[in-house]
């Protein structure tokens, strides 16, 4: 065992922790006889990818990449599987010319017009979306067509599995359901060969050594057809069991609303004879107001509505962060989450190597982080583009590079990233709430006290001493605590009720420019 894996035994990260009891417990340490161990996502391709797809596969990423590192011995895949054989339930309300759709409602997705008209189908235009999305990202992957294993016949010996176990299912799913729909419940779902459409009809026989069943149709007549061959699919819960089986999946995420789901897959999969995968159940996202986010309400932040704002691994580390706690995803979060992401960074470099395994940088970079060295916060660059009132990113550089002469777009690639990003997020989150206030006479005295102590400094000033200067203003009895101090601050000079770590600030703005922002405050001037 290398002396990396022998780290990873001890570290309290949970992708590690959940690749310990993958390895240990399901695995007893050995590799599966198909010659790897296997990790799935999951795709239903009736809507396009959104922020859930990002969360399961960058997270199932995390536990694939701590595997390596535990068992670098072992084979690993990871399958993004798309359920694109499933019949269409509605049509979308984000799609082009829907009337194209509504005649083939109830057909699988891969025998559906694509109303985009770029591909064959509807499910395979949103499989290539999917693809496109895992690609941009970087994702290690192999897709997965539940059309083409369906109809290949790669399912047929499972399918005949559960066909030879089809009281036993039927027994674990039908309590489960309502009273209606135990009338017509089976497994199978026969695809009509006269108009295609997936079937939720009454199974009135099985012919397990025929490998086919008896379904009735609406008009009374009885049908006999095969299970295999792409003839009929599954119902979503016994196809999840029946996919588990037939794949040998190990590994799996879901969301806390599909714990009944994953009960119920698990014991049809023990019926057909195997073990269910290793399961980590994540908490779902809720909105500004604590609500559950849904497609369907579009109460919800999009990965591209994040992206326009920060960079993709700042969400990586809100989807590393506390995966079975609930979280607000909304706009305001981002933030934050650049400025941690950027601390994470920042101390990989000077970590050991156990500590780097505990790091979210490290599960973020897949164990190679980057480095740069002139990074400034995100909030600290939001502050600037306030006090400078300004969306052009040309006017940001100049003041970092006056801050940091070495750092420029091209040598700072992280930082200029930021600095396109806060200047989208200052235009259209913080300049439309902005609101400044003017001082009262004990606030203005101290800015005006502030202005003179700064006036004292040499251009040549660190932070820290001008952080200094601040703290000594703040300590007088005007104030009862340093927070009042610069609340002030941030209140009648950047006109938000948060600010920036002042001394950090007032360096990258430069002193001369915050004195004249103090001669106004000291004035009782608004600088609004």
């Amino acid at each position: 065992m290398s002396d990396l894996s022998q780290l990873a035994r001890t570290s309290t990260a949970w992708p590690f922790q959940e690749a310990r009891t993958l390895l240990d417990e399901r695995l007893k340490g050995q590799c599966p006889d198909k010659g790897y161990v296997l990790f799935e996502t999951g795709y239903g391709p009736s809507g396009l990818p959104h922020i859930g797809t990002f969360g399961e596969v960058v997270r199932t990423t995390m536990v694939r990449n701590a595997f390596r590192v535990l068992a670098p011995h072992i084979p690993t895949r990871l399958f993004a599987f798309s359920d694109d054989m499933d019949g269409l339930r509605k049509v979308p309300d984000n799609v082009p010319n829907q009337d194209l759709l509504r005649p083939h409602l109830g057909k699988p997705l891969t025998r559906i017009p694509d109303p985009f008209g770029t591909h064959e189908s509807f499910g395979h235009h949103n499989n290539a979306r999917l693809r496109a999305f895992l690609d941009a990202f970087g994702f290690e992957y192999e897709f997965q067509s539940a059309t083409e294993w369906y109809t290949s016949g790669r399912f047929d010996a499972a399918l005949l599995t559960v066909l030879r176990h089809y009281d036993q299912v039927i027994k674990v799913v039908l309590p489960t359901l309502g009273d209606e729909r135990r009338q017509t419940y089976s497994p199978f779902l026969p695809v009509c060969p006269d108009t295609g459409i997936v079937l939720q009809v009454p199974v009135v026989e099985t012919r397990p050594e025929a490998g086919t069943i008896v379904y009735r149709r609406d008009d009374g007549r009885l049908v006999e057809t095969p299970v295999t061959g792409g003839a009929c699919k599954m119902q979503w819960k016994a196809d999840w069991a029946m996919r588990w089986y037939a794949l040998g999946v190990d590994y799996e995420m879901s969301g806390k609303d599909l714990i009944p789901s994953v009960e119920l897959s698990g014991r049809i999969c023990r019926i057909l004879g195997a073990t269910p995968p290793m399961n980590l159940t994540y908490e779902l996202f809720l909105d500004d107001q604590g609500q559950k986010i849904s497609k369907s309400k579009g109460n919800g932040l999009a990965v591209e509505d994040w992206l326009t704002y920060a960079p993709q691994e700042s969400l990586s580390l809100f989807m590393y962060q506390k995966p079975k706690a609930a979280k607000r995803l909304h706009f305001d979060v981002i933030p934050r989450s650049v400025d941690d992401w950027l601390t994470y960074l920042a101390k990989f470099e000077s970590e050991d190597a156990a500590k780097r395994l505990d790091n979210p940088a490290w599960h973020i970079h897949a164990g190679t982080p980057p480095r740069e060295d002139s990074h400034l916060s995100f909030s600290i660059l939001l502050n600037l583009a306030s006090v400078c009132n300004s969306e052009d990113k040309a006017v940001l550089w100049g003041f970092i590079r006056r801050y940091a002469p070495g750092a420029a777009p091209e040598t700072a690639p992280i930082l200029d990233k930021l600095v396109d990003g806060a200047v989208a997020y200052y235009r259209d989150f913080v300049k439309p709430a902005k609101h400044y206030r003017t001082a009262t006479p004990d606030e203005a005295a101290a800015f005006a006290d502030l202005r003179a102590k700064l006036a004292s400094l040499t251009p040549e000033a660190t932070a820290e001493e001008i952080q200094n200067a601040v703290y000594e203003i703040g300590k007088r009895d005007a104030f009862p605590e340093l927070k009042a101090w610069f609340k002030a601050c941030y209140e009648v000079l950047l006109g938000q009720d948060q600010g920036p770590r002042m001394g950090s600030f007032i360096k990258l703005y430069g002193i001369d420019n915050t004195i004249a922002l103090l001669d106004k405050a000291a004035k009782g001037e608004s600088l609004g």
